[in-house]
């Protein structure tokens, strides 16, 4: 049953029959007859059918709460021995930036106070971690604040809010960031990543015209190739980069400064192991953050 979960998991999450199909390489078919043998075993309708489309119902979003966390249980299945509840594994997906920075101090942390539990840290794109999130896969991810709204079940804790500046090599006079916009070559943030969308609305915005050279995801990189004299970029002044390579020099907006915001996403804290909740809390302290998390 726990394929047939993890198929239910996917089509809440994707929206339709045919889009799960395509995300988890099942025929828009397979995927019917899976929630079709799910609703005949538990003797339940979970879906609204209309037509080709099929939604949701009240007892669906109830047994979708109930098949993520049995998904989180059944993916830590081997790794809890009855007598050792600590000895859990805890998964947390995080952004480059903040495993660099947040996240190996509060997991030395963790791991003094919390000896007998393991951890796993996995790295990738803020859309991908949120949907893991959400999935039950892992327990909590450390992202960009996503443009949309969260599952109801999911809770955002905010850890940061980043700045973003114009960064250009050090041997360029100007101070103009405007100017140099315009008549620099322009290092683009990937525009599939939920930073590199604020960058875009925030040129959109401005009406600029750009000499675009080239589009990167990962920052490191785009700092390095503005430090390698390739052309300037706007990126956020992340934890990392309070000091900024000699190579290189940040400009101020001013009153034309945006932010990325950084921060925890995690399901209720009540469908949480201990070792989870105690991770949460000890990221969010790091992070100098020990308010209530949003909703």
């Amino acid at each position: 049953m726990i394929r047939e979960l993890k198929t239910l998991v996917a089509v809440a999450r994707e929206g339709t029959f045919a889009a799960a199909g395509d995300k988890i390489g099942l025929t828009q078919a397979a995927v019917s007859a899976q929630m079709q043998r799910l609703e005949s075993e538990l003797g339940l309708t979970l879906f609204d059918r209309s037509g080709r489309s099929a939604h949701l119902n009240k007892t669906g979003e109830q047994i979708l709460s109930q098949a993520q966390e049995l998904i989180r249980m059944y993916n830590n299945l081997g790794t809890t021995p009855v007598g050792h509840a600590a000895n859990v594994l805890v998964s947390v997906g995080a952004i480059a930036s903040l495993q660099r920075s947040l996240l190996p101090d509060a997991l030395a942390k963790f791991h003094r106070q919390c000896p007998e539990a393991r951890s796993r840290v996995i790295p990738g794109l803020s859309m991908e971690l949120v949907n893991l999130v959400d999935a039950g896969e892992i327990d909590m991810a450390a992202i960009i604040r996503p443009p949309f709204a969260l599952h109801k079940d999911l809770r955002w804790t905010t850890l940061a809010s980043e700045p973003f500046r114009l960064l250009v090599p050090r041997n360029a006079s100007e101070d103009d960031w405007a100017e140099l916009l315009s008549t620099r070559p322009f290092i683009r943030y990937d525009r599939t990543s939920f930073g590199g969308r604020l960058v875009d609305r925030f040129l959109r915005g401005m009406h600029f015209s750009l000499q675009e050279l080239c589009e990167v995801d990962e920052l490191e990189a785009i700092v390095r190739l503005v430090a390698n004299g390739v052309g300037v970029a706007l990126v956020p002044e992340v934890a990392t980069h309070k000091r900024w390579p000699a190579a290189v020099r940040a400009i101020d907006l001013g009153e034309h400064t945006f932010h990325r915001e950084v921060g925890l996403v995690h399901r209720a804290r009540g469908s949480l192991s201990d070792p989870a909740r105690l991770l949460t809390k000890l990221i969010i302290g790091i992070a100098g953050n020990d308010t209530d998390e949003d909703t």
